[in-house]
């Protein structure tokens, strides 16, 4: 069976609407989304921000504020720890941003006294439909994490593994991609991939098969697999789970598939949190904010699964 977005989105319904509180929603982007995920049966909503400017938009693109709470907040730094503490306090089970800067947004997920810090570094996992494939696609960190060392890697694959468990992926293959399918010294992308197949081998990264250094195509191509004589390699071209080198590579590979991929759809959040964190971008489309609504509300209730 196929899986992507409508095979998620009908999974969010079999365990139940969760609820997002979102921080400063005076934007009608955001607004639209939070009402297709309610119309839809994917999250309920708490809307944090100033209450006037929330009606205001909301009558401007004919949006119905029945059933949706909403939190009268007007200072922006207020209204994002209003928010956020609905998520630390277990109120709500999705941390969604607005119309604040990220710099801001992102104090409140790691405040000391209300955020939603967990311990371990944060990573960032964006999940896509792409029309051809049968299954999801998790490309991480193409927007967080900058220049992750080896350790940040192992934490950027604990982060995104439970991601893929959430969306039915039990035991998720990941590829540690560098421009060439073999160690060389002079290229510390292939070394610390290499080290990082070693370490889920010998099983201090559990709950996924790690197969690296692998190259983009043997990482999504059977047939290069086959071309390049690597079938005996645990990934070939099957891979769930990209893991880029550098935050430039991932960034470059996100946007080529959202911008050269017809019917293309795509859903981000911010891991290693609480809670899952929505954060999209402006430049982010209806469909991809909606779609970023649902992963995170699978995750939450995978992050419920797991703490009891």
């Amino acid at each position: 069976m196929r899986q992507g977005f409508d095979e998620l989105i009908s999974k969010v319904k079999e365990c139940g609407k969760k609820t997002v509180a979102v921080s400063v929603a005076q934007d009608s982007a955001v607004l639209e989304a939070v009402q297709a995920a309610k119309e839809r049966g994917i999250a309920d909503a708490i809307l944090v921000g100033d209450e006037a400017k929330i009606r205001e938009i909301a009558a401007s693109i004919n949006m119905s504020l029945d059933g949706f709470e909403i939190i009268d907040e007007p200072d922006m730094i207020q209204a994002s720890l209003t928010a956020v503490k609905l998520a630390h306090d277990g109120k709500v089970d999705m941390y969604m941003k607005g119309l604040i800067d990220t710099k801001n947004f992102l104090k409140s997920v790691l405040d000391k006294e209300v955020g939603l810090r967990t311990g371990g570094p944060l990573s960032h996992v964006a999940v896509f439909d792409i029309p051809s494939a049968e299954k999801l696609l998790y490309l991480t960190d193409v927007a967080f994490m900058t220049y992750p060392t080896l350790e940040d890697k192992v934490h950027i694959i604990n982060n995104t593994v439970p991601v893929c468990k959430a969306c039915g992926v039990e035991m998720p293959k990941v590829a540690p991609l560098a421009a060439v399918e073999v160690v060389n010294p002079k290229m510390p992308a292939t070394v610390e991939a290499a080290e990082l197949a070693r370490m889920n081998e010998e099983g201090e990264i559990t709950g996924c098969i790690v197969d690296g250094p692998l190259s983009l195509d043997l990482a999504i191509d059977p047939e290069a697999a086959i071309h390049k004589g690597a079938t005996n390699r645990k990934i070939q071209g099957d891979a769930d789970v990209l893991l880029f080198p550098d935050i430039h590579a991932g960034n470059l590979v996100y946007k080529a598939l959202v911008h050269t991929i017809p019917g293309v759809k795509n859903g981000c959040i911010l891991t290693g949190t609480k809670v899952p964190v929505i954060l999209t971008s402006r430049s982010d489309t209806f469909e991809t904010k909606v779609n970023s609504i649902a992963l995170a509300a699978v995750v939450a209730e995978e992050l419920k699964k797991q703490q009891q």
